[in-house]
């Protein structure tokens, strides 16, 4: 039986070296895909992953709030701070549309919010009878002071709302700080008053399968090389047309060999080829990615469960390419119907465009494609680190489709035979 399913294997083996050519094309145009999607779509991925927006920052106050309000920027994480402008210059760069805002902290903003709260905390300290403090002077109240907020005219008002938002949440906060340090002053209270806010938002995410969002990098590696792996739906089921043209499935008939290592042979030949695409894309990923300021794909710790995945990922091509060759009876059938196939599995699968970035009817459609099934896996394995039992449900589910697709091209196949 060893014997006939390595004889099998040689022959699928011969059958491959008369159309080098093709072979190349199966794994050269992956290799150019992978390379210019990932470049194309890598800015998308870093907006999606928060990249920081570059501002001009200008402080004239160089003082308590103004400091307060830079360091808070800074902690947000979704601004780059561009200092050296003045307030023409940057209104310039941002009126032509060279960055989306800037924002110009006036002088003496800390003092005359500081003169402001005295002279207001003393009014009312006065209004209840209580004398203020004697020794200090009166401060004068000034006039409110502008914080200058430049927009790109093409900026929308969505992000202006949230900018002044934030800021003016920043300058109240001082404030109130500042008017519970002025009243403990003039009261001669040493007794540190609690002003923490008494109201507090906790973000509760639920866990769903897209808590974990991808770089373009963790993203397109797995994902073409799953468009690759399925790609040789169109070369398998092309040599099964060839074989039924040729004869050579009537050999094969007549011969004390099942038929079913017939189909094991081509099962393991492919096979190899599937692994040796998804080693090339992890090589893309690992070396050459980062000679091309993108992210390095990290495969540390991880690369034996990924061969599983390729491995259940290529079972179920290899099942899909020879249903579709037991089917068709020409290559003009084959051929563009395997290619288009493969593309709209791949559309609907999350390949070209992250399943979470499709409406929520399209999200419920590709979780029957089976490249979805091989693509969530990967995703477990990279970004969540799971194991072999955290993918169980996806292998299950790539397998079973490769014995389903095989058993009915076995039935098929009997059943035209019996004719």
């Amino acid at each position: 039986m060893l014997y006939k399913l390595w004889r099998s294997f040689f022959k699928e083996i011969l059958l491959l070296k008369r159309d080098i050519g093709g072979i190349v094309i199966i794994f050269l145009m992956p290799l150019l895909l992978i390379i210019t999607i990932t470049l194309i779509q890598d800015s998308t991925f870093k907006n999606l992953e928060g990249s920081k927006i570059p501002i001009i920052f200008i402080d004239n106050d160089h003082s308590e709030i103004s400091k307060k309000i830079e360091s808070e920027l800074k902690a947000s994480k979704s601004f780059q701070l561009l200092p050296n402008y003045n307030e023409n210059s940057a209104k310039e760069a941002v009126f032509s549309g060279d960055y989306q805002m800037a924002i110009v902290i006036p002088q003496n903003l800390t003092k005359d919010i500081n003169s402001n709260i005295d002279s207001k905390v003393q009014t009312i300290v006065s209004s209840f009878g209580l004398e203020a403090d004697s020794t200090a002077t009166k401060p004068v109240a000034s006039k409110a002071k502008d914080i200058h907020l430049y927009f790109d005219p093409a900026t929308n008002a969505g992000f202006k709302n949230s900018v002044m938002n934030a800021i003016n949440k920043m300058v109240f906060e001082i404030e109130n700080k500042k008017i519970y340090k002025a009243f403990q002053d003039q009261l001669g209270t040493t007794e540190d008053l609690d002003n923490k806010s008494l109201i507090t938002f906790k973000e509760i995410v639920p866990k769903s399968a897209f808590e974990v969002k991808p770089n373009s990098v963790q993203h397109n590696v797995p994902a073409w090389a799953l468009f690759a792996i399925f790609f040789i739906v169109v070369p398998l089921s092309i040599n099964l047309v060839k074989e039924k043209s040729q004869g050579t499935s009537v050999r094969v008939r007549v011969s004390p060999t099942p038929y079913y290592i017939h189909i094991l042979g081509k099962t393991f030949t492919y096979l190899i080829i599937c692994v040796i695409q998804f080693l090339l894309m992890v090589a893309i990923g690992v070396w050459l990615f980062p000679y091309m300021d993108l992210p390095q794909f990290d495969v540390t710790g991880k690369m034996f469960n990924l061969l599983i995945v390729t491995l259940f990922a290529g079972l179920a091509a290899i099942g899909f390419g020879i249903l579709l060759g037991t089917v068709a009876d020409t290559q003009e059938q084959s051929a563009p119907f395997g290619a288009t196939s493969v593309v709209v599995l791949a559309a609907i699968g999350g390949i070209w465009v992250p399943v979470f970035l499709m409406p929520e009817f399209m999200q419920s459609i590709a979780k029957f494609s089976p490249m979805n099934w091989g693509l969530n896996a990967y995703y477990d394995i990279i970004l969540r680190n799971s194991g072999i039992g955290g993918i169980a449900k996806e292998l299950i589910f790539l397998f079973l489709f490769y014995l389903a697709m095989v058993g009915i091209s076995l039935i098929y196949e009997r059943k035209q035979n019996a004719v």
